[in-house]
């Protein structure tokens, strides 16, 4: 299985909670070039809702893809 933390060539969102005991580690990359990590649950929430605002799927909504 290939790895699936986000990188430029293959941008996207990771997130990562392997128990409920456990702090969630997200990772973001964009096409435009913005990365950013998180790690905790709240920190992590905060990561998945700035890149769906404002990186990945919204800049698809931008240029009318």
């Amino acid at each position: 299985m290939t790895s699936l933390t986000p990188t430029p060539d293959s941008p996207g969102l990771h997130v990562s909670k392997p128990s409920p005991s456990t702090p969630a580690q997200g990772s973001a990359v964009c096409h435009c070039g913005a990365n950013a990590m998180a790690t905790g649950d709240d920190q992590v929430r905060a990561l998945v809702e700035g890149y769906t605002a404002n990186h990945g799927p919204a800049h698809a909504k931008e240029s009318g893809r």
